[in-house]
């Protein structure tokens, strides 16, 4: 909860950005400011290749953690410097790929970034496996704060200081037109930031390397790459394909609303990025007590309920939602965010079963599974984009994280039994797809927008009473929701 609870803050605290985002930038060039952000996840799945995963696996050894603390530190400080010098160097052929030949220069400052964001990577998980969650939230938020004071400052008030008071010295820092470059060197100053704060932590290794030990930690880790190079085409890359392969007379703005109702499913996307937080060192953790599949398959049931819960708090109160987004613009998009909810639904209990191949060290099965998404991803996107646009990119991201959650269920139960109630989960994942269509046939009634909230809201209480029915026992175990059943 620490760890998730200070997650979520931080990453929504980033998402509030989203309404004036969309209200200060162009709707194409929102779109641009997406490309960027689609390589920079993509490219931090290089630079740490794997390294988070495998130092909360061996580091659970006492014996050997200061040995996995350096030998991990002084690898990722090696391959760091080297992945950021070649990025720089070969700026142009990236620009190219994201079609952005005319601002290379974009591209040195996300290497900085992407190069900060590497080096702190062990840091933050050194002060996870030490159990430090206020340093570590305090660090998270604080970085966040920055980045949005610069954001404001670059957006809102350089641009009022121009227009009232042309002759002042922070205009020597400014140019007008460079919005989306001053995003990003807004994030350069967070990451630096966050790296200075990080510095003790960061600086507590020696400069010891253990061959041995590495060749181990690859082996594990490597697998892992692939895991997240399948991941971030699953994730990122339908923006950058969407601009490859769209027919659109207007590429950057169809990327533009596409990005934009993506972020309205804030609340699954969180969750679950909190979630995978906090739960892969408790997941690790739990490996080395008795019974853990007990515990797998109970975290993974009121998983289920809570992304239930949320898909129906989006999706029912949709016409409330769609404000996030600034202009109206975006509006014309909206089709695509019950699709997206359920693709994150998907993924988030992915996440969840992905635990099987983690703790018997079998990463290679995760890779087969993520590499068989993206391959869906990449085909689904390259047949149907010419033809359907961003709704391809919606149903492709459904279809590939579908796949993955089928794919990973079956092939885990066959090497580590985890005894999901995999009936009762998926009956409630279809429950909730059942109650929205009931909702977008009352609204096609036409009683009014009052009357609609009404009716969700009864949905809603509706779905929140059987699943307490339901599941009685188990909320009965859990201090203030017992005694409210008892």
């Amino acid at each position: 909860m620490w760890y998730g609870v200070s997650s979520i803050a931080a990453r929504f605290l980033n998402y509030l950005l989203t309404p004036y985002l969309t209200s200060a930038l162009l709707t194409s060039a929102y779109g641009e400011m997406q490309l960027i952000y689609s390589l920079i996840p993509f490219l931090n799945i290089l630079f740490t290749y794997g390294l988070e995963t495998a130092y909360f696996r061996y580091i659970q050894k006492k014996e050997q953690a200061a040995d996995v603390y350096d030998t991990i530190t002084v690898s990722l400080i090696i391959s760091t410097i080297s992945l950021t010098t070649l990025m720089i160097l070969f700026r142009s052929a990236i620009a190219d790929i994201i079609s952005l030949q005319n601002h290379t220069e974009y591209i040195t400052w996300c290497a900085f970034i992407i190069g900060l964001d590497a080096l702190t990577t062990i840091a933050f998980a050194k002060l996870r496996h030490d159990n430090r969650p206020v340093k570590y939230a305090v660090i998270r938020i604080s970085g966040i704060l920055v980045y949005i004071a610069l954001t404001i400052f670059f957006l809102s008030v350089c641009p009022r200081i121009a227009k009232d008071h042309p002759d002042h010295f922070l205009l020597l820092f400014y140019k007008p037109g460079m919005e989306v470059g001053y995003l990003i060197l807004a994030n350069v100053a967070q990451s630096l930031f966050t790296f200075i704060l990080l510095r003790k932590e960061f600086f507590a290794f020696r400069w010891r390397f253990n061959k041995t030990l590495w060749r181990e930690i690859m082996r594990y880790s490597m697998p892992l790459l692939i895991v997240g190079f399948g991941g971030m085409v699953n994730e990122t890359m339908d923006r950058i394909m969407l601009r490859w392969w769209s027919t659109s007379a207007d590429p950057l703005t169809e990327i533009g609303i596409y990005s934009g109702c993506y972020k309205l499913s804030i609340l699954i996307t969180l969750f679950v990025q909190a979630f995978r937080m906090g739960a892969e060192p408790f997941f690790f953790k739990q490996s080395q007590g008795e019974n853990p599949q007990r515990t797998y398959a109970r975290v993974m049931k009121f998983f289920v309920i809570a992304v239930c819960l949320m898909f129906l708090v989006v999706v029912l109160y949709l016409d409330i939602w769609k404000h996030f987004l600034s202009r109206e613009t975006y509006w014309t998009g909206l089709r695509v965010v019950p699709i997206l909810l359920l693709a994150n639904m998907f993924l988030g209990i992915y996440y969840n079963l992905s635990i099987w191949y983690k703790v018997t060290n079998r990463t290679r099965a995760g890779a087969t599974i993520t590499f068989i998404g993206a391959g869906i991803t990449l085909l689904i996107n390259f047949l149907f984009i010419p033809s359907f646009g961003y709704m391809a990119c919606a149903w492709a991201t459904f279809l590939c994280y579908g796949t993955m959650m089928v794919l990973s269920f079956v092939w885990g139960q066959k090497v580590y039994r985890i005894p999901y109630p995999w009936k009762k989960l998926v009956a409630y994942i279809v429950i909730v797809v059942l109650l929205y269509g009931i909702a977008i046939l009352f609204s096609k009634i036409g009683l009014g927008t009052a009357a609609n909230f009404a009716f969700s809201t009864l949905l809603l209480a509706l779905f929140g009473w059987f699943i307490l029915n339901v599941e009685k026992k188990e909320f009965s175990r859990m201090p203030v929701i017992g005694k409210f059943i008892r």
